[in-house]
């Protein structure tokens, strides 16, 4: 940075970015990453950053549409407790609030976290009520949960796993992965980045073999989408810098008064200097417009790249598949993006269609995406004990439950909620008269958390105006 730099490529995280980005804001130097995912990482708020990938926003809008795309409301987000973990899980929170559906809980992880941290942390998912978990970690921290989760049972039938990009990145590395480490993650949905096929990317991957495997390679390495954002950026600086020239624009630097007064450390701060054209520089990096080994490299009035775009993996057996892709000009489809762009944009949910997926436990049944907490507070539902209209409701003789046409659509009407409802059948009366039913209503209104069961027989007839009721019931009458 004493060099008189005018432009810096990195670093690899966000969480490094965000130390860094500080300094190229002071020196108008501007700082471009193809790796630094954090949304919060925005051009507004550190106008010298400037991404060459895609936002982690529209990675987390990507899975919160695709728990909405399969009808889960409630979700656990496992992530490392850094800067890019905590950012990227808000911005999934917000994601999903659009939806109407929330991260119910956050299970955190320090950054280096042990197997048995891990493993504390996945128990007390396990115990959770969702079974909807969105992993987002790193090619380090991230195959380590999925480890631990297989070793304590919770990759089976019922669960959903999501991993954010870094499982689509890893698989791409390191293909082929060992047996054992596939074996941990089947089932497991990730997004990965899209970068639609042509002549420059097929020639990249071509000459990107012929580096990373053979006698002359140093070590195998795969092609992910990194190589591809990186070689963009480099060329995209390149551009950027020959139109800056082309202007008749010169490069100089000044002192910054405010670093030149700094002295007695070994930091070297007073030599650092201010990119005059620093300003002119970033402007030509944005009217950078083209055709890259990642696909059309442009940027939007917002500085970012256009089209952000993911295809949704499946991992399956030895390998993976793609169920279909998506996008923010169409959400999901199973065809490319980019056979979609030349149409209005249209995100509407008749449109919205992926291929079938096969989840844990080696099942094609959509999983439910919820269990009954095991320390669930309990909705009590009245059951009155008459001796008429015995076919409507009744309690089995010389047990403690109960049957008929209430009980049976109040627990069809359960079994459709998309989300758990711990409940307890509590009998009402002497089984020698019929009960008050205005005394029961009595005990709700002063307090007493009791839904009478003869709601549902309502319901059948008046259904649509009654159902906000019961899920406002649902939600808010848990008692312990």
């Amino acid at each position: 940075m004493s060099r008189q730099t005018v432009a810096i490529i990195g670093p690899h995280s966000s969480v490094t970015a965000h130390v860094i980005t500080h300094i190229a804001n002071e020196l108008q130097v501007p700082l471009l990453s193809f790796s630094a995912f954090d949304p919060t990482l925005s051009s507004l708020q550190f106008p010298f950053f400037i991404r060459t990938c895609h936002s982690d926003l529209f990675q987390m809008t990507a899975i919160a549409d695709l728990v909405d795309y399969y009808g889960w409301k409630d979700v656990i987000a496992v992530y490392p407790d850094d800067d890019n973990g905590r950012n990227g899980i808000s911005a999934l929170g917000d994601k999903l609030a659009e939806k109407r559906c929330k991260i119910s809980y956050k299970a955190a992880l320090s950054p280096q976290a042990t197997m048995e941290e891990i493993s504390n942390v996945l128990v007390q998912v396990a115990l959770a009520e969702s079974r909807v978990i969105v992993v987002h970690g790193n090619t380090l921290l991230g195959p380590q949960v999925f480890t631990v989760a297989k070793s304590l049972g919770m990759m089976g039938t019922g669960y959903v796993w999501i991993a954010t990009a870094f499982l689509s990145a890893l698989l791409d590395i390191n293909y082929p992965l060992s047996p054992d480490s596939m074996d941990e993650i089947q089932g497991v949905l990730t997004p990965r980045i899209y970068t639609p096929d042509s002549p420059r990317r097929r020639s990249f991957a071509s000459r990107w073999k012929n580096l990373t495997s053979g006698n002359t390679a140093n070590v195998k390495l795969g092609l992910s989408f990194l190589p591809l954002f990186a070689y963009d950026t480099v060329y995209a600086l390149a551009r950027a810098l020959d139109a800056f020239f082309k202007e008749g624009n010169r490069i100089t630097f000044s002192t910054d008064s405010k670093l030149s007064s700094i002295h007695g450390n070994n930091l070297n701060l007073e030599a650092l200097k201010i990119f005059n054209e620093g300003n002119l520089l970033r402007r030509n990096i944005y009217e950078v417009n083209m055709n890259g080994v990642s696909g059309p490299f442009k940027y939007t009035s917002d500085r970012n790249l256009a089209n952000p775009a993911y295809e949704i993996i499946n991992v399956i057996g030895t390998g993976t598949r793609k169920i279909g892709y998506w996008s923010n000009h169409s959400g999901f489809s199973v065809v490319p993006p980019e056979t979609l762009y030349s149409k209005p944009a249209s995100l509407a949910r008749k449109n919205q269609k992926l291929f079938p997926v096969i989840w844990p436990g080696n099942t094609d049944e959509r999983p439910r995406g919820w269990v009954f907490p095991n320390n669930g507070r309990l909705l009590k539902i009245g059951v009155p004990r008459g001796v008429s209209y015995q076919e409507f409701v009744s309690q089995i003789r010389g047990t403690d439950m109960f049957e008929g046409f209430c009980i049976d659509v109040f627990l069809a009407a359960v079994n459709l909620l998309p989300y758990a409802v711990p409940y307890r059948f509590i009998s009402y009366g002497d089984g020698k008269n019929n009960p008050s039913m205005t005394e029961l209503v009595r005990l709700i209104t002063t307090g007493v958390s009791i839904m009478p069961i003869t709601f549902c027989a309502v319901w059948m007839f008046y259904g649509n105006l009654l159902r906000p009721i019961f899920f406002f019931l649902c939600r808010n009458l848990m008692v312990r």
